[in-house]
């Protein structure tokens, strides 16, 4: 129901000022068509190229050679509007009936596509459309256009910064009323909205569109202004192209989790929640962004190499014997070797290879010691020992938050490291962390076992190198 209710309050304002007495005259003004056309057409071809998705004059180009369409791509942002400048040139220099109407070609045609898009097209069209009416509405009541046509900067700056405000707000009020209805989200949803949307990027756009527009009305018109473009358009490719690398860097560590996960459907969620785990540990500790993202993708990928465990092993509910232990303890190896030619993983490597070291030396594979264990592999075993006592295994019933809890500061210093230790703690303080339920049909047959009970001292089933190199076979000493 919301979606034809926004669609249908975007048209609202075409309504011809006349037929609504009192309402100011720059609310009902005349529609420049040809610069409302070629604003949206505009609004279109960049926000396809910030999406990475065929621009429409490419689309049109190839239609006329007689050349086949080319294949459908999903957009690199979907949902989201990535190219705002032209956008917000027409913000400043239409008025708001007009202003309303040029992001809507770009929302109902390059929005998402396919059967049961039509509503979500809509909906997109529909917001942008009234986004950018308040936004321009506020602009002309600050009297913009008059400072803006008279170059009085800064204080044509005011209304911009203004509209710039109303834009995100209303955006984000828009976005968060649809969660509130469709998801039954909490009304805080709204102010949440508001703040995702505001930031240096909407800033750097804003002030991107205002370039347009006091260019565009000055003496060299259009062509002005799409030379200014060039540079914010650029950026906008390359983040398109960014964004797309990313996401094919998370549909590979995907694929690979869900192999294992195949495997052992006990596991199955673990390796997503020991990848949360970690970056919930590295941001107390105030690790950069650029590490949290290949920090997440080694806590994902640590149990990869079970791929090259027997079946039979890894659902085992009962003791295994000594060559047994150790033929499931040599997957960090495997791991590594399976993720070691992937670049982007970078310093996850010696996370996957290394996260079942002990700050004692008698972990595995290679019986590192305190800090020569590399740190992400310090937070991975953190990480992965709570997720593992909270999750119902093969052999193990899973515990509460609060024993996991005690059994990791129980180790810590000897097992895990103490920094490691207590930086989860502090972040369970913040965050919520609900343990994972079974029924009790499928748990009925785990033993339930109480935590504490003192691992056997055993060697190492292998020794390899602790920053990778050549990387020995199961079983070779």
């Amino acid at each position: 129901m919301a979606v034809p209710v926004v669609a249908l309050c975007c048209l609202v304002p075409l309504l011809p000022a006349a037929a609504v007495p009192g309402v100011p005259r720059w609310l009902g003004a005349p529609v420049d068509w040809p610069k409302v056309g070629l604003l949206a057409f505009l609004h279109a071809c960049w926000e396809s190229l910030a999406q990475g998705l065929p621009t429409p004059c490419l689309v049109l180009v190839r239609r006329l050679l007689g050349r086949p369409a080319l294949p459908e791509r999903a957009p690199a942002r979907p949902g989201v509007n990535a190219f705002f400048p032209v956008l917000f040139a027409g913000v400043l220099m239409l008025p708001p009936a007009a202003a309303a109407l040029v992001a809507a070609p770009a929302a109902l045609l390059g929005g998402p596509s396919g059967r049961g898009c039509r509503p979500r097209q809509l909906f997109n069209g529909s917001q942008l459309g009234l986004c950018a009416f308040a936004s321009s509405a506020a602009f002309h009541l600050l009297r913009g256009p008059q400072l803006l046509l008279g170059s009085r900067f800064p204080a044509a700056l005011l209304p911009g910064f203004a509209a710039v405000a109303v834009f995100c707000l209303v955006n984000g009020a828009v976005v968060g009323v649809m969660l509130m209805l469709s998801e039954g989200r909490r009304a805080v949803v709204l102010l949440r909205g508001a703040h995702s949307v505001c930031g240096l990027p909407v800033l750097v756009h804003a002030a991107g569109g205002l370039m347009v527009a006091v260019l565009w009305q000055g003496p060299y018109g259009a062509f002005a202004a799409l030379l200014a473009l060039l540079p914010l358009s650029i950026s906008a490719w390359v983040f398109a192209q960014g964004q797309r690398e990313r996401d094919a860097h998370q549909a590979t560590v995907q694929s690979l989790v869900q192999a294992v996960e195949i495997k052992d459907s006990y596991t199955r969620g673990h390796s997503e929640r020991v990848g949360r785990a970690s970056v919930l540990i590295a941001t107390q500790l105030g690790m950069e962004a650029e590490r949290l993202r290949t920090l997440r993708f080694a806590g994902i990928l640590h149990d990869v190499g079970k791929l090259g465990v027997a079946t039979e092993l890894l659902r085992r509910n009962g003791p295994l014997t000594e060559a047994e232990r150790r033929a499931v303890e040599i997957h960090p190896v495997y791991g590594y070797e399976l993720v070691r030619g992937i670049d982007f993983l970078r310093e996850a490597h010696t996370g996957i290879l290394h996260h079942h070291e002990r700050m004692d030396g008698r972990g595995y594979p290679s019986g590192l010691t305190g800090d020569r264990i590399p740190e992400f592999a310090r937070i991975i075993s953190v990480a992965d020992a709570f997720d593992s006592m909270t999750s119902t295994r093969s052999y193990r019933r899973g515990r509460p938050v609060g024993e996991a809890v005690a059994e990791l500061e129980r180790c810590s210093g000897s097992q895990f490291d103490p920094v490691m230790v207590r930086a989860l703690i502090d972040a369970l303080a913040e965050h919520d962390w609900q343990p994972v339920v079974h029924s009790e049909d499928s748990i009925e047959a785990v033993p339930d076992i109480p935590l504490g009970v003192p691992e056997p001292v055993r060697a190492a089933p292998g020794r390899v190198p602790p920053q990778g190199g050549s990387v020995p076979t199961a079983g070779q000493p």
